[in-house]
């Protein structure tokens, strides 16, 4: 369970995220929307305790994620925007490290998992656009995190593998609680049972995504305004 109460954040005079409140609960995979400099990456790095709120309260699991944050990122799979990775290391190399770090093991049916094993001996910065985001969202869930944060995770990819990384976030979707970002309103209506929508850094819309084929985008372009 994720909960946010009244969370407002603030660098100087601006205010990035104002006052939100939602909670995120098992099973959800919740769509986060906005146009840029909204505020979702703001609000998905003070979930995972790399900012600290300027007001309000948040809580994974009834853990405070700055106060018990070493506790919570076991918790806590996470696949930034850009995606860092290691350019020098071989995807196997990688994912090891990566596992080290957290403590778990499980790495080979990981790679099966998200369809990396044909490339494990392979060099990351050989890889196409796709399959580095498959090593980052392999990376993501070594461990078997609870929670699943994405940040624009299909971003930059071409349409092909925008479906397979669609396909893998509903595959590993089961009793986790994932939130993501995109910009392709498209993606939304595809994989997510929940939309939340922020704008200036404030929340518009938070429930069922709209019925129907392009519901999702004539809500959006209704609520956001350019």
């Amino acid at each position: 369970m994720i909960s946010l109460s009244s969370v407002t954040k603030k660098f100087k005079n601006k205010t990035a995220v104002n006052n939100i409140s939602f909670k995120a609960k098992e099973g959800e995979i919740i769509g986060f929307l906005g146009p840029n400099g909204a505020g979702k990456t703001t609000t998905m790095r003070l979930i995972l305790g790399y900012l600290t709120p300027t007001e309000g309260k948040i809580f994974i699991d009834n853990l405070d994620p700055i106060e018990e944050r070493v506790t919570l990122l076991k918790k806590i799979g996470y696949l930034p925007e850009n995606n860092p990775l290691y350019q020098e290391m071989k995807v196997a190399e990688y994912l090891n490290f990566i596992a080290q770090v957290k403590g778990v093991d499980g790495l080979e049916d990981i790679a099966i998992h998200v369809g990396l094993k044909e490339v494990m001996d392979t060099k990351i910065e050989e890889l196409s656009r796709g399959y580095k985001q498959r090593a980052g969202l392999a990376a993501a869930l070594l461990g078997d995190p609870s929670i699943l944060v994405l940040d624009e995770p299909t971003s930059g990819l071409d349409p092909l593998e925008q479906e397979k990384i669609r396909s893998l976030i509903k595959k590993i979707s089961k009793n986790k609680t994932i939130i993501f970002s995109t910009h392709i309103l498209s993606e939304v209506e595809d994989v997510a049972n929940r939309l939340i929508i922020i704008d200036k850094g404030k929340i518009v819309f938070d429930g069922k995504k709209p019925k129907g084929k392009g519901g999702v985008e004539r809500l959006f372009k209704k609520l956001v305004k350019s």
